[in-house]
């Protein structure tokens, strides 16, 4: 047997949701004894068949990784949009609302999918720690924790820090997100894997964003850091295994993605890292200092996010790509404005490494004042320019806003809502608030 045979073994046997399964009774989730283990009943199947897409049942051999998935899963797959030549775009469950209430020992699935509103499975949860530190991992890589996170480096830590990992983690996603819609892999099928959590449910699988966000974070930040910050490299070497396991574990705890998602997604990151990390200094030199940089950062983010759209019907694989991209380019424009006014400067070379300062109750209270104040204003910009953007773009393009959800579904909604609104957040975390700090004399 070849290598290249070999390799196509381990990745089919790396992407069986049996795996996934087995990996969730192994931490306490399992699924209860209502639920039916059997695929759909023929009336089911016949009735979903035309719908779920027959091509990709004629045109994917059986074993082949992304190919047929055991019997049930066909029951689990959203039905693919008129002229989707790919996989059907994500997974449903249909079981939350069959299952009644759930007894105390049971767990309900997280949020609900963004798209479909379906919610996650009721689960048996015997491992309550494991429970709740794998709901801290998949938090790793939501829009809770960018929202908080990246502001807190800009105005609490190190600007420069911070608006470099922000370039990496725009890279990282983008990259992430058009591999997904390029190879179009479903999900793990349920049954067997008990889905906790579907708020991305109607994204393909490969390779896992999730997993790629918590690998570069982490590596971005030691990198950046040692060397500029005075600190043991073993604190670096302790925290980047953790983060990258505790996000990589937590979403195949969720039932959101296979082994080979996974290692995809953390290989995938790696050579992302080692061919772009070099230009990172240089990228953000440039938004900084270059006279055209903001006609230069708009237009280019704005290119990507309509060529990702182009990739594939809508999901919220497009809003979130959208959302990166707007968030990046407002970023990256408001350090250029901050910059030129001379707002938030970074520390001289000769200064460096720089000393962590002595944690007193005025720099305590000014960091706290920060980012709520900040995080106040962030919410209130996001709330302004989702309710003008929605409403406009629905009118500019006659496009019907009774049904929000719906006019979100068009590309004409969904591109100027999430790169406008999220790059005025982008530009507020470095431009406005910064100047209300400076302002009100908390900078």
């Amino acid at each position: 047997m070849s290598l290249r045979q070999r390799l196509a073994q381990l990745a089919v046997c790396l992407q069986e949701p049996q795996k996934v399964a087995r990996f969730q009774r192994l931490c306490g989730v399992e699924a209860p004894p209502s639920r039916p283990a059997a695929g759909p009943s023929a009336a089911e199947e016949e009735a979903e068949a035309p719908l779920a897409g027959d091509a990709r049942r004629r045109e994917r051999q059986p074993g082949a990784p992304g190919g047929p998935q055991p019997p049930g899963s066909d029951r689990n797959q959203c039905p693919a949009k008129p002229g989707d030549r790919g996989a059907p775009n994500g997974v449903r469950n249909a079981l939350a609302s069959e299952l009644g209430p759930a007894p105390a020992r049971r767990a309900a699935g997280l949020r609900r999918n963004s798209l479909t509103g379906e919610e996650g499975e009721l689960a048996h949860v015997s491992n309550w720690p494991l429970y709740y530190l794998f709901c801290l991992g998949t938090e790793l890589g939501n829009e809770l924790f960018y929202i908080l996170f990246f502001p807190f480096w800009i105005w609490n830590l190190d600007a420069l820090v911070g608006r470099r990992l922000v370039v990496i983690w725009v890279l990282v996603m983008y990259l992430g997100q058009c591999t997904k819609d390029i190879i179009r892999w479903p999900r793990p099928a349920s049954p067997p894997v008990v889905k906790l959590e579907v708020f991305y449910n109607s994204e393909y699988s490969m390779p896992s964003t999730h997993a790629m966000s918590g690998t570069a974070i982490p590596i971005a930040m030691v990198l950046l850091t040692y060397g500029r910050w005075q600190y043991p490299l073993i604190y670096g070497l302790i925290l980047v295994p953790c983060w990258c396991s505790l996000v990589c574990l937590s979403r195949i705890y969720m039932g959101m993605h296979s082994i080979l998602d996974i290692i995809a997604g953390f290989l995938y990151t790696i050579l992302i890292l080692v061919v772009f990390y070099p230009f990172v200094d240089l990228i953000d030199n440039f938004n900084q200092t270059h006279r055209y940089a903001p006609l230069f950062i708009i237009g280019l983010h704005l290119a990507l996010g309509i060529f990702s759209f182009t990739l594939d019907t809508w999901s919220t694989s497009r809003g979130d790509t959208a959302e990166i991209l707007g968030s990046g380019a407002g970023i990256a424009c408001g350090s250029h404005v901050t910059y030129n006014m001379g707002l938030m400067l970074d520390p001289s070379l000769d200064m460096l490494p720089l000393a962590t300062p002595p944690i007193t109750v005025t720099l305590f209270g000014k960091a706290i004042l920060r980012i709520l104040i900040g995080m106040v204003f962030v919410l209130i910009v996001r709330d302004i320019m989702k309710r003008i953007t929605i409403p406009l773009a629905c009118k500019i393009f006659s496009i019907p806003c009774d049904d929000v959800r719906n006019a979100r579904q068009h590309m004409e909604v969904e591109l100027p809502y999430r790169y406008i609104t999220y790059g005025m957040v982008g530009f507020s975390i470095t431009f406005l608030i910064p100047y209300i700090f400076s302002f009100i004399g908390i900078s």
